[in-house]
């Protein structure tokens, strides 16, 4: 399914309303004058509302993305889209993309 591509000021979040921000970006590539993010970066959670243990599992870290664009690349790694999957560590919650830029898509 097609998505639109994920770049540097796209608003991420974690399950429970932390900022995420990718910790590497890919300088040759930009929409809307902005870097896009490939797979393989880590986002850094900040912000994040889940209690620490006993309480609960939380607060979300860090998340790393499952999946990604299929037939994109950039630099020879594929790009995340609005639809990418991914999971925070230590809760194993997804992140949320809450919003993208809407010029360039992927599949």
């Amino acid at each position: 399914m097609p998505g639109y591509l994920l770049h540097v000021g796209a608003l991420v979040q974690c399950a429970h309303l932390g900022t995420a921000q990718p910790i590497l970006r890919n300088p040759r590539v930009k929409v809307m004058g902005q870097m896009i993010v490939t797979r393989v970066c880590v986002y850094s959670v900040s912000g994040c509302k889940l209690p620490t243990p006993p309480a609960a599992n939380g607060p979300c870290l860090m998340a790393t993305w499952v999946t990604s664009a299929v037939r994109v690349l950039a630099s020879g790694l594929p790009v995340l889209l609005s639809d990418s999957q991914s999971l925070c560590t230590p809760t194993a919650t997804p992140l949320a993309i809450k919003g993208t830029q809407v010029r360039v898509k992927g599949t």
